[in-house]
């Protein structure tokens, strides 16, 4: 059960240290802000604590992928894994149309797949991929509530262990049981608080948003033996000053153990379409290793466009 759900876990993550066979689709923090200068707190009325409880308690950001179901729009998704050598071993590319019209019908326009990407079975070679499609494939199609009580155990537990990894790619910091790992996710916890820098600024997104970027990192004077016992290294979260919305999270995550090692980043990147906020980008690259199984390294880069509302939705 245990190593199971760290396939699970860690098909959210990524790595970034590979040999380049193609573009890696490399994750940094938003390419599209502009950074002005760091906030004056007293004038803006704002403290760390602000952005801390609005990480932590927001609901808004998995709602714009729950959001994507009253729009008809086009998916681009370019999966690739790689070998032990850093080689490129399998390629996916999918140009989907998602019809919400009416009754929701998604259309393959697009369906191309080379190298080892699926077993004898049909599903996917990569414990990554598949529940990376599960998370950010199918979102607007599952009950994910972020605040609902944990699961109690009746829906199996392959449903617990994919309520904890949503909770932990769109509320982090919030506790989550997870083997072996523990508190490490409670990075805004009175322990943890100690061995980061929180910090914002202000800047601009896409060339007209004024946002705040909120920046939670390491601390850089810390042993190294103690920075390798933290699992969550960055998180970087843009609010649009204007109300508050979030527009983009990216997270930086490297952990290593006896039982299990892994090095991964990923960005998500939202943008409004009338008054909704719905996703535009999102990037991951990464690596995992575990006992007894094949070590799993993969990148995707996932674009959606064309967004269209449809009547009565």
């Amino acid at each position: 059960m245990k190593k199971y759900f760290f396939l699970l876990l860690l098909a959210s993550i990524s790595y970034k240290g590979f040999a380049q066979e193609i573009n890696r689709f490399n994750p940094d923090t938003i390419k599209t802000i502009t950074l002005d200068s760091t906030v004056n707190i007293k004038a803006e009325k704002l403290n760390v604590e602000t952005f801390i409880k609005r990480v932590m308690y927001d609901t808004s950001f998995y709602q714009s992928f729950r959001d994507m179901k009253r729009y008809s729009f086009i998916a681009e998704n370019r999966i690739y894994s790689y070998d032990k050598k850093n080689k490129v071993d399998g390629k996916v590319y999918r140009k989907i149309k998602h019809n919400n019209s009416g009754p929701y019908k998604m259309e393959y326009l697009v369906k191309q797949d080379t190298g080892k990407i699926y077993k004898k079975n049909g599903k996917y070679q990569l414990y990554t991929v598949e529940m990376f499609d599960y998370i950010f494939m199918n979102a607007y199609n599952t009950d994910f509530v972020p605040n609902a009580p944990q699961p109690d155990g009746k829906g199996g537990t392959n449903e617990s262990y994919k309520d904890k990894l949503k909770t932990l790619i769109f509320n982090p910091g919030r506790p989550i049981k997870v083997p072996f790992i523990g508190s490490k996710t409670e990075i805004f916890s009175a322990n943890m608080r100690q061995y980061y820098d929180y910090g914002f600024t202000s800047g601009t997104y896409l060339d007209s948003i004024p946002v705040y970027r909120f920046k939670v990192s390491v601390k850089p004077d810390l042993s190294s033996w103690t920075k390798d016992g933290i699992m969550i290294k960055e998180l970087v979260t843009i609010f649009d000053k204007r109300n508050f919305n979030i527009l983009g999270r990216y997270v930086d995550m490297k952990y290593s153990n006896m039982l299990f090692d892994f090095d991964v980043q990923m960005n998500i990147e939202m943008g409004y379409f009338g008054d909704d906020k719905l996703p535009t980008k999102i990037t991951y690259q990464g690596n995992w290793d575990y006992p007894f199984k094949k070590e799993e390294r993969a990148s995707f880069l996932i674009v959606h466009k064309d967004y269209k509302l449809e009547k009565g939705k």
